[in-house]
């Protein structure tokens, strides 16, 4: 399969957030988000002050910086459903449709994506979208299934569904959407198993995946910067469309601007 097949052709779909939730309540996605969470506290160690903005379903994630960010929502997709989060206090999630998110410009300092890419079927203005409401310093961490990773190959759990990705393809799509990928690390090296050895031993077999075999990791997290660029103006287009505006006499013409001194 080719990366452009790879990235667009196949019908994405959403679970049910009442699925991920119950597989984020068993063993396999206690291992996940345990694993996932390292990774992204590497990534993002402090956030205060902040304000962090989760859409797919982010909610196991988005925890570690509860009571550390200044602000932390979930924006759940409208095609998968929203759960009330964190079910121990004031709801911090709405519902949205992920192509029109209701956020103001540049108002979002960090953005995670999780379960959002491999299952939209509006990616490009899910990141477009993305792109507008992340401040100009802000930076999005994509978690997304590896493509060659184990877990993509089994759909007993949430990172078997949808469209999975490599690094590169992963990379395309953030440069496509006007962001700069800055770090990539990858997290689950364990079998997706629920047997006793898989999860005792999960963190050594992290530990030496994480050293010797990347390429296999069930996930791989991308952090990007926006791209903003400044708007520069060619002056010779510029002084010509001027020119052609100005009324003439005639048959006479508007004279070339003369660069040097009479």
């Amino acid at each position: 399969m080719t990366a452009g097949e790879a990235t667009g052709t196949l019908r994405a779909m959403y679970l049910d957030a009442v699925e991920l939730r119950d597989f984020y309540n068993g063993p396999l996605g206690v291992l996940a988000r345990r694993m996932i969470r390292r990774r992204l506290r590497e990534l993002w160690p402090n956030l205060r002050g902040q304000s962090l903005l989760g859409i797919g379903y982010a909610v196991p994630y988005l925890r570690l910086y509860r009571g550390e960010a200044e602000r932390v929502i979930a924006a759940m997709p409208a095609q998968q459903g929203v759960l009330h989060w964190p079910p121990e206090g004031p709801n911090a999630s709405l519902l949205v449709d992920e192509a029109e998110l209701p956020f103001e410009d540049a108002s979002i300092d960090r953005i995670l994506l999780v379960h959002a890419l491999e299952t939209t079927e509006q990616r490009a203005a899910m990141m477009a979208e993305a792109w507008r409401v992340l401040a100009g310093n802000g930076r999005l961490l994509a978690v997304a299934p590896n493509r060659r990773g184990l877990w993509a190959r089994f759909d007993h759990t949430p990172f078997g569904h949808g469209q999975p990705y490599t690094v590169s393809q992963l990379s395309r799509v953030l440069r496509d959407s006007r962001f700069t990928p800055t770090r990539t690390v990858h997290a689950l090296y364990a079998p997706p198993y629920t047997s006793g050895l898989v999860i005792r031993s999960a963190s050594a077999l992290e530990q030496v995946g994480h050293r010797w075999f990347t390429t296999f990791a069930g996930a791989v997290m991308i952090e990007a910067q926006k791209e903003v660029y400044a708007v520069r103006r060619d002056r010779k287009p510029v002084m010509a469309r001027a020119r052609a505006l100005l009324p003439s006499r005639g048959r006479a013409t508007v004279p070339a601007r003369r660069d040097v001194a009479d």
